[in-house]
């Protein structure tokens, strides 16, 4: 009983499977260039929001709204 494999058939299936393997890579290097990009972007925006953070608590303490602020992260009490 013969199977009809030949070594030309393995040879052109290892042909595709090589190919696939190929553009998987291909997709995965893209898919890490943009992760990379996208960690970049947002430790920028971080950056931005700890200097508005800061400048938001100088602003407080010039103004001497700093023991407000705080009152104001109370939870709400119906009672007062």
């Amino acid at each position: 009983m013969e199977t009809g494999v030949t070594n030309e058939l393995m040879y052109e299936l290892l042909k595709r499977v090589h190919a696939d393997i190929s553009e998987v890579k291909f997709d995965l290097r893209e898919i890490k260039k943009r992760m990379t990009n996208t960690e970049e972007a947002l430790a920028g925006v971080n950056r931005r929001l700890d200097r508005h953070d800061e400048r938001l608590d100088r602003i407080e303490r010039r103004l001497e709204l700093h023991e407000f602020a705080e009152q104001s992260q109370k939870p709400y009490d119906q009672n007062s």
